[in-house]
């Protein structure tokens, strides 16, 4: 399976790269699989193989129609026609390493409260760089069960900074 999952993700980039849309591609597709995940009744209608292929591909041309590029909305589509719904979160997160690793850079996905304004992004992005010594891009993911804070993980590294876990040290302090 993860050999599937990493030839797909090796298309993608083949296919975003020749067509000279690697950012737009990486962060919209991204985005859907964040969306997927955080959706059970999506990703279960985009999973279903009793659904025709058709019927797959067309529910993800109408959730991205219009804010998304055509490449994008074509490439989500092919991969959910193709019986691969289910695997589409984890191509994507492998697609978004290897775009991340082609500009020698490491993909860090952070959960915040709150959506970050660019100027925020950039300073976690530095301030993430310097505590892992990598080059570091941040991907955002609005969760809104944390109570404040954010939790960033790059590769097999948890930065936890949330409220809670804040809370619980303290609790443990006393």
């Amino acid at each position: 399976m993860a050999d599937r999952i990493e030839a797909w993700a090796q298309a993608l980039l083949e296919i975003a790269l020749a067509e000279d849309h690697l950012s737009e591609v990486e962060d919209e597709l991204f985005r859907f699989a964040r969306i997927i995940e955080g959706n059970d009744d999506l990703r279960m209608a985009l999973s279903n193989p009793g659904q025709p292929a058709e019927r797959r591909a067309a529910i993800v041309d109408d959730l991205l129609e219009n804010r998304s590029l055509q490449m994008t909305r074509a490439i989500a589509a092919f991969i959910v026609g193709a019986g691969r719904g289910h695997d589409l979160p984890a191509i994507v997160a492998r697609f978004v390493e290897l775009a991340a690793q082609s500009r020698e850079h490491e993909v860090a996905e952070v959960r915040s409260a709150v959506p970050l304004d660019d100027a925020q992004v950039q300073k976690l992005a530095a301030a993430l760089g310097r505590a892992t010594h990598k080059n570091i891009e941040v991907r955002v993911v609005v969760d809104p069960t944390l109570l404040g804070g954010i939790v960033a993980t790059i590769g097999d590294t948890v930065i936890d900074g949330t409220v809670r876990h804040r809370l619980e040290q303290l609790k443990e302090t006393l």
